[in-house]
């Protein structure tokens, strides 16, 4: 341990932060690409020295972890306190800093307002992921209010001139937008509750020239599950930084003597490489993590889901038969999706009742469960806890267990409303319904749905509940994974409105979209995959006309998009002809034979070319990759442009031929010119498409 300094320095394996006190502040001086160990604070303050500028203050106040409102700081401020109006003017004094392998610890204290911080910040050596987190501690003597807390504020270059951020909407999430960075305050704020389909916690910053090979890049990530707010500000001084939080509602958040809030972890990094290698960096994070070695145990099964097969027409003899066709196609996992508990025959009832229709299911699930056991398949279920239906006994039992904000009427999404998990009863009572289920049935995974979001997040004591809500779902969701360790569990929410690394550090997958359109999920899975590798990405082959946007693919195409994630099933199999279900289940085949290198290799996306989707995924040795390529619209020459490949060996003689949707002979060619002169894609419908396996010789 080292003991308190005026500076600290932590190295990853490709990124270094350094660490100074400026004006008895914490204060990022470096954060990016690798620097020598030779480059010291004092270096990097003197290069940042700046005349004073006319009209300014004699002295800048320094945009510290938590730039403060009592320091003169001119953006906004990093934390929003008071009691009754006062103690509100934050200036905290550095007392303690130390110093372990892979993390620094800051104390600071303002004894005048009855503040402390705690600033803590790690960055394993051999990861390129900087997780940070502030905690606030009342020290005063009378309760205090928090409007807000910010993750630690981390600086932007003055190169990082463009933003990427991510938006969306149901059925079409992680659409990627890039703006220059404005002066002044640019900000995205989310109410919903939940992650959200439409503001992913997730930024880019880059510079102007930055593509997926090359260039700097500096990506931040909220790990929260709730309302969030990102912001990122440019003072007219010309300094810029990015700060990330959860957002409190009004009067939510109240600190008595001694207590302490933490804000969500923040998830950092940084590269000269440009954006696929800033999305390894993130990759390679989560694949290291403790919750990830339950994946490395055994492939991941191939579902069958039966929700866009049946939806609520629940008939066991069906599902059976439903089970043998999926066994027989490939699947390794049946998922029995809505529809199986008391009273579900549409969407309209029994939300909050979680025990088995006797009306459908007489014997309970345990024949359908051995009949897939039987058939050599894992039994999975799908379940809603966190939402009632009026029409359910739970409601007329316990209709003050529904968030709501009164006097106004309640606002229900399909005829639900959100449980309010903020409140021990309602945990504890959900616990033990789930926890039966499992208990009582040989169920091997859970979809863990939530499709509303928390439009009027209000307790029965007429404060506001969201944050204590998400609180309130995490331990939930850690009881269950103590009890049942087995259980793999899916974060899925109307899609892909719940994904984050909180969620994740309790879940196994996430349902990215709601649409099984194979062309809109290219670019839902492309921005996906900035933040989260193929392996915890749901990805399903759909029906040949798509439920929700009417398009009509071919199986090639469905299997060809849905092959490069946690692929799996979601269709009416009595609809397909001998030769759809020979196509499917020659693609499924092939998928087991490539889901090793699917997920573990790295994903590279290749810069984007009009009208076409194009990506690869390469072993770490750069010995095997496979390439996807998509013609996604029609294009205006009569032959397609030369595809550049990416993350080859030059020196390499690669053994390269399709494999999907025809296997073709192979050619060997030089991984130098499959990067730089190309390789021509043939003329393709749009919608169509084909897979390329590279084997070094």
């Amino acid at each position: 341990m080292t003991a308190f300094s005026e500076e600290m320095r932590l190295d990853g394996r490709a990124v270094t932060l350094v660490i100074a006190i400026q004006q008895d502040a914490p204060v990022v001086l470096y954060w990016g690409p690798r620097i020598d160990t030779t480059v010291t604070a004092a270096m990097l303050q003197t290069l940042a020295t700046r005349d004073v500028a006319p009209s300014s203050p004699s002295q800048d106040a320094v945009v510290a972890l938590t730039p403060m409102p009592g320091a003169g700081f001119p953006g906004r401020p990093g934390i929003g306190v008071d009691r009754a109006g006062v103690d509100w003017a934050v200036n905290a004094v550095v007392t303690a800093m130390t110093q372990e392998t892979g993390s620094i610890t800051i104390e600071s204290v303002d004894t005048a307002h009855g503040i402390a911080l705690t600033h803590r910040l790690r960055l394993s050596p051999d990861d390129d992921v900087l997780i940070a987190s502030t905690t606030l501690r009342n020290i005063g003597s009378e309760s205090l209010a928090v409007a807000s807390l910010v993750a630690p504020v981390i600086p932007l270059p003055d190169s990082a001139t463009r933003l990427t951020a991510f938006e969306g909407r149901w059925s079409g999430e992680f659409q990627t937008v890039a703006i220059d960075r404005p002066p002044g305050l640019w900000m995205r704020e989310n109410r919903r509750g939940r992650t959200s389909h439409d503001s992913f916690p997730g930024l880019i910053a880059h510079d102007a020239g930055t593509t997926e090979r090359h260039g700097d890049a500096y990506g931040f990530h909220l790990g929260w599950s709730g309302n969030h707010r990102i912001h990122v500000e440019t003072l007219p001084d010309g300094r810029a930084h990015v700060a990330m939080e959860a957002l409190y509602l009004p009067g939510e958040i109240r600190l008595e003597p001694g207590e302490t809030l933490s804000t969500p972890d923040l998830y950092a990094s940084a590269t000269a490489d440009g954006l696929t290698v800033l999305s390894r960096g993130f990759h390679k994070f989560l694949r290291r993590r403790p919750e990830h070695d339950r994946l490395r145990i055994r492939p991941r099964p191939v579902h069958y889901n039966t929700w866009e097969a049946v939806y609520f027409d629940h008939d066991p003899a069906v599902l059976m038969q439903m089970a043998d066709r999926a066994a027989a196609i490939g699947a390794e996992r049946f998922v029995l999706d809505d529809g199986w508990f008391l009273g579900r025959r549409h969407d309209r009832a029994g939300l909050g009742d979680w025990s088995v229709d006797p009306a459908i299911y007489p014997e309970g699930l345990a024949p359908l469960i051995a009949h897939v056991e039987a058939a050599g398949m894992e039994f999975g279920l799908w379940v809603e806890p966190e939402m009632v239906s009026i029409d359910s006994d739970l409601y007329r039992a316990h209709p003050d267990w529904a968030m709501a904000t009164p006097p106004a009427p309640p606002r229900p999404f399909r005829s639900q409303l959100v449980l309010d998990f903020g409140r021990a009863e309602v945990r504890d009572h959900i616990h033990t319904q789930i926890g039966a289920l499992l208990a009582d049935h040989r169920i091997c995974y859970l979809k863990w749905d939530m499709n509303s979001d928390l439009n009027q997040p209000g307790g029965v004591d007429g404060r506001a509940a969201a944050d204590a809500h998400v609180r309130g779902v995490y331990e939930v969701l850690d009881r269950l994974r103590v009890e049942h360790p087995q259980i793999e569990i899916e974060s899925c929410a109307s899609g892909g409105g719940r994904a984050d690394y909180a969620i994740l550090s309790r879940t196994d997958r996430i349902w990215t979209s709601d649409s099984n359109d194979a062309l809109d999920r290219l670019s839902i899975q492309r921005g996906f995959s900035h933040f989260f590798p193929a392996e915890l990405m749901g990805s399903h082959v759909g029906p040949a006309t798509c439920h929700i946007t009417g398009r009509r693919l071919t199986m090639a195409t469905r299997v060809q998009t849905a092959f490069f994630g946690h692929m799996g099933m979601e269709l009416d199999l009595r609809d397909l002809d001998e030769a759809a279900f020979a196509d499917l289940a020659a693609g499924i085949a092939l998928h087991k034979e490539y889901r090793g290198l699917i997920h573990a290799g790295d994903h590279l996306r290749l810069d984007p070319r009009p009208g076409v989707d194009a990506f690869g995924i390469v072993t770490a040795d750069r010995g095997e990759a496979l390439f996807s390529y998509t013609c996604v619209e029609e294009r205006r020459a009569a032959h397609p442009a030369r595809l550049r490949l990416a993350g080859l060996d030059p020196d390499g003689q690669y053994a390269m031929r399709s494999i999907w949707p025809r296997a073709t002979e192979a050619t060997t060619v030089s991984g130098d010119a499959l990067m730089r002169a190309g390789w021509q894609p043939p003329r393709l419908h749009p919608g169509t498409g084909v897979i390329l396996h590279l084997v070094r010789a």
